[in-house]
């Protein structure tokens, strides 16, 4: 018997259900999907993502100096139907070096339809908040240290004396058509990559 001859089942609504189902399988394979790059090509990629977001925005450049320590992701990807997931490798730099490797995850459920690549890249500012972090074995963004997901504007303006968070997050190189990069309901847990 057919989806559109059986008495129980909707056509459309047999759709959406998969639909639904085909998401929340690809948001889990999205947050399983940790620490598969080395940390040769984790660096590598997010030592050039940091490059460009200098380059594009000076006050990100600003924040680099004095933040204690910059968590970079350089390529989180996003997706998802109504339910949707995000997940992507990252690297800690100290004074310029990397320290350690973490991944970040995310779930959402909601108005939201496509897919969408971007970085992240979080300018811890006090000490307190970097060392959260480092003992924490995972990190769900709202706990904890105080996070300000900062846009293009802010980025561009603005002095050191307005700088009182403990960590300022900033989207950069985004391609898709998600629409919304929040941070909202994320998760980010340390990871041992291979070299």
């Amino acid at each position: 018997m057919t989806p559109s001859t059986h008495p129980h089942i909707q056509p459309a609504l047999l759709r959406k259900t998969i639909g639904l189902f085909a998401c929340a399988i690809a948001a889990l394979s999205l947050s399983v999907g940790a620490a598969v790059a080395g940390t040769a090509n984790i660096d590598r990629a997010s030592r050039a993502a940091l490059t460009h977001l200098y380059a594009t925005s000076l006050r990100s450049k600003e924040f680099s100096k004095l933040a204690v320590g910059i968590l970079v992701f350089p390529r989180i990807l996003k997706a998802g139907f109504v339910v949707g997931g995000m997940g992507g490798d990252g690297v800690l730099f100290e004074h310029g070096r990397p320290v350690a490797y973490y991944n970040i995850t995310g779930a959402s459920y909601g108005l939201q339809a496509g897919a969408e690549t971007y970085a992240y890249a979080l300018f811890f500012m006090k000490k307190s908040a970097l060392d959260y972090v480092r003992k924490s074995d995972g990190w769900a963004i709202g706990s904890g240290p105080s996070v300000v997901v900062v846009n293009k504007g802010f980025t561009q303006a603005g002095d050191s004396t307005t700088l009182t968070q403990d960590v300022y997050a900033v989207p950069f190189s985004a391609k898709g058509l998600m629409g919304s990069l929040s941070m909202q309901g994320s998760k980010i847990t340390p990871i041992h990559p291979a070299p």
